[in-house]
């Protein structure tokens, strides 16, 4: 009997999820999203146009508003944003099958405890093995079927093992691992770092000035991680340096745009929800960091600049002065 999947949350990223896991065909898939209006359209017209314009859903996916279109997936995706999460398991969890496995596919730390989101999950979900799911993959290349490489961590490696083997495919290949303290933090982190990437290209300091910063930034997410009880070499995987890489490089990261913005001196309107995900963990990270002794003097500076308390010219200054030290 093929397994049984659910992807919950309609945006760009669910449904490039939903869509690459249907088209292998080893899998009942099933898209569920809030607005009934958008899962009717979307059933007759296999488009989305306002998160994946111009790209074809498969015909065996299906879609559905209805909280109980999840009671018999044995792997519920949980792919809306990282401060949904919660909201979502308190209004989904009724409705799950008991031996049900939930994948969060957020990145990393709920910003309102400061705690890593399997965490609060399964606070929400007791009775339920939490995973995560991230690494480095834009939702239009999922979707168009372009090569994909991503992590998957659950508590028991055997579970993270059967979730890979469910979910992978011909062009989405996902890495199984134990450690969920890594992959998590490693795509938190990996924001915060894409921002500080954009401020150096925002002032024109160039391709060396950010390949160093990586490189900075990758010891600087080892050290954090190892200190919040995960692996440091998880760090150097997918979840992290290949996710960094990403983001840190390409425009189609709004965390980078954003450094970029913020480099250039460009207006941005705090009020108004500008901020991307790398904002919020860079200001959480730092006060977990202080608390720890971990330093971390990137994402203590993208934090600073962005409360408005360090200006940007002394960012860097300060940066570029740090005490030299074995590599």
């Amino acid at each position: 009997m093929p397994e049984r999947i659910a992807v919950i949350g309609a945006g760009a990223f669910g449904t490039a999820l939903a869509a690459v896991i249907a088209i292998e065909g080893r899998a009942q898939v099933t898209l569920v999203g809030r607005d009934a209006a958008l899962m009717a359209d979307l059933t007759s017209s296999r488009v989305h146009e306002a998160a994946l314009p111009g790209i074809a859903l498969p015909e065996r996916l299906a879609f559905s508003s209805d909280l109980s279109a999840i009671s018999k997936a044995g792997i519920v995706l949980f792919a809306m944003p990282s401060q949904a999460q919660v909201d979502a398991a308190r209004q989904y969890g009724p409705y799950l099958a008991d031996d049900a496995v939930v994948v969060t596919c957020a990145k990393g730390i709920d910003r309102s405890s400061a705690r890593l989101l399997t965490d609060v999950l399964e606070e929400a979900l007791p009775n339920h093995a939490i995973a995560v799911l991230s690494g480095p993959g834009f939702a239009a290349d999922i979707a168009r079927g372009l090569p994909t490489a991503m992590a998957i961590a659950a508590g028991d490696q055997a579970v993270a093992e059967r979730l890979a083997r469910a979910i992978s495919g011909r062009t989405f290949r996902l890495y199984a691992s134990s450690d969920r303290i890594g992959v998590q933090l490693g795509g938190a982190l990996k924001n915060v770092l894409a921002i500080a990437c954009g401020i150096v290209e925002g002032l024109g300091l160039g391709d060396s000035a950010r390949a160093a910063l990586i490189a900075r930034g990758l010891a600087e997410m080892s050290r954090f991680v190892e200190a919040m009880g995960g692996k440091a070499e998880t760090v150097s995987g997918l979840s992290g340096l290949g996710d960094l890489v990403l983001t840190a490089t390409s425009h189609q990261s709004r965390n980078l745009r954003f450094g970029i913005s913020l480099g250039r001196g460009e207006p941005i309107d705090f009020s108004r929800g500008q901020l991307v995900e790398g904002a919020f963990a860079a200001a959480v990270a730092s006060r977990l960091a202080e608390g720890l002794g971990v330093r971390m003097p990137i994402t203590d500076a993208v934090a600073q600049v962005i409360d408005g308390s360090l200006e940007i010219p002394t960012a860097i200054e300060q940066l570029m002065s740090r005490p030299i030290t074995t590599e």
